[in-house]
């Protein structure tokens, strides 16, 4: 089987803002920490191929020795592999340690992943899901759209939101990103375009290039979206597809207002464009639920949404959901028999539990979320007062912030040598955009939170007072 390459050119662009003139810090190790940083975060995928020492050195402007020092520290950290014939191999540690080992450190602390744990109603649905389990022994356990049950409540839910649903309109997935694969899967082949909001959920760009897709992103605004650009986007390109993140937006927090909804679902039915409505954080508000779903404005079945357990509930509960017209979700239960055979029963089961119960523990969550945003958000001001948060979410799970120079990869990669990982800007865009931008979930009880700020200060001290002496002197 041939060898996935990465390209020089598009190699220097996932880099982004990788050297900074930093005197304790040579130009190797910098480069070595910024290729970790990609294969870390998944944005250079595993057991694919890097450009020659040489080739990468001229695409970069050091020089080859620089370049062959970088790629042998990562091979000493097994992050790459050397085939004949082959060149370097990306790959991660056969350990399963993620990040080099230095003397005295402590485990990795990830802050790159938006996420809480488990609370006590999770045991509590499994508990009863094992007490309901007996009654579907008798059957095969395979069923691609979804225990009726499930699908029933989860019509309900929408219902209740002002968009009228029924079961059949319901298909139970592994989670909204197995969702939106089994979309793309059936709506897109090689080479079509996917237009995305830009910033976007990184897993969705990975999901669009995995299936040989090309995202055109279309920027969010200071006021949000952008519909004037949207339609001009799909006018100019002719996607698919539209990927779109209305509620609580990952990751910069914000939620489309009615109008707009309104407007994307006119845009849809005008242009006959798909749009994939991706509600993960839809439960996740803190003073007012978001408006009605994007798809109850939609009077021609061009909005296909997406839901998940994952954010609401627990994420090792992988369920998702797909709701549809009736014919698409025929459609996707064809093509999923070359993908898997449905989603486990006794997950199902404890969703249903969950949904049941929902509104005696997502209240206490919300309360607690919010809690730890506000904590958060004055550590942040405390500790880098420089940092700009562009929006205070209303729901959700994390900030959107802007630095006051161009940083990102640069930090995050100088996070990970203090077994901290962070979410640099570029990897929510296209092209190494984001380079200013960090996302910062406020998920960690508050004192650990402020902790890991505090272990990040000096880093980040010292890299942006660094930076205004290089850019003093470029300027003298």
């Amino acid at each position: 089987m041939a060898q996935r390459r990465t390209g020089s050119s598009s190699l220097v662009k996932l880099l982004g803002n990788w050297h900074q003139d930093l005197p304790r810090t040579p130009v190797y190790r910098q480069l070595a920490d910024g290729l970790r940083l990609l294969i870390l975060d998944g944005r250079l995928p595993l057991d694919s191929r890097l450009p020659g020492e040489r080739e990468l050195a001229t695409a970069l402007g050091i020089s080859r020795t620089t370049v062959a020092t970088a790629l042998a520290q990562l091979r000493d950290e097994g992050y790459l592999a050397s085939r004949q014939g082959s060149g370097s191999i990306t790959m991660l540690p056969e350990s399963g340690q993620t990040v080099s080992p230095l003397p005295g450190r402590a485990a990795t602390l990830d802050l790159s992943t938006a996420a809480l744990s488990a609370g006590p109603e999770i045991h509590q649905a499994y508990a009863n899901a094992l007490i309901a389990l007996p009654e579907h022994l008798g059957s095969t356990g395979y069923n691609q759209q979804g225990l009726p049950e499930l699908r029933e409540v989860i019509a309900q839910r929408y219902a209740a939101r002002g968009l009228p649903t029924t079961a059949d309109q319901i298909m139970i997935v592994n989670g909204a990103l197995s969702g939106f694969g089994l979309i793309l899967r059936l709506l897109t082949g090689p080479g079509d375009r996917v237009v995305i909001d830009n910033p976007t959920y990184p897993m969705a760009l990975s999901a669009i290039k995995g299936a040989s897709c090309r995202a055109v992103p279309v920027s969010l605004t200071e006021d949000g979206w952008d519909t004037d650009g949207l339609a001009a986007t799909i006018a100019q390109t002719s996607p698919r597809l539209a990927y779109l993140l209305a509620d609580f937006h990952n990751p910069s927090g914000r939620c489309m207002d009615a109008d707009t909804r309104a407007a994307i679902a006119e845009i849809a039915a005008r242009t006959r464009t798909t749009i994939v409505a991706d509600e993960t954080m839809v439960d996740l508000w803190y003073d007012a639920p978001p408006p009605s779903p994007l798809a109850t404005f939609d009077d021609a079945d061009r909005v296909i949404t997406l839901g998940s357990a994952g954010k609401s509930f627990w994420g090792g509960l992988r369920l998702g959901w797909i709701r549809a017209s009736t014919r698409t979700i025929a459609s996707l239960i064809q093509i999923r028999d070359s993908l898997d055979l449905g989603s486990p029963v006794l997950e199902q089961l404890a969703a249903i539990h969950l949904f049941s119960e929902a509104e005696t523990f997502l209240p206490q969550r919300r309360a607690l979320l919010r809690e730890r945003r506000d904590a958060c958000a004055q550590t942040i001001k405390e500790l880098f007062p420089e940092w700009k948060i562009t929006v205070v979410p209303q729901g959700g799970l994390s900030w959107w912030i802007e630095l006051p120079k161009p940083l990102a990869t640069v930090f995050a990669a100088s996070a990970e040598s203090i077994g901290i990982r962070i979410g640099a800007g570029p990897r929510f865009g296209t092209d190494g955009a984001f380079e200013r931008y960090l996302r910062l979930p406020f998920t960690l009880e508050p004192t650990q939170m402020r902790a890991a700020l505090e272990r990040l200060k000096p880093l980040w001290d010292n890299l942006a007072q660094t930076g205004n002496e290089y850019i003093r002197r470029v300027v003298v």
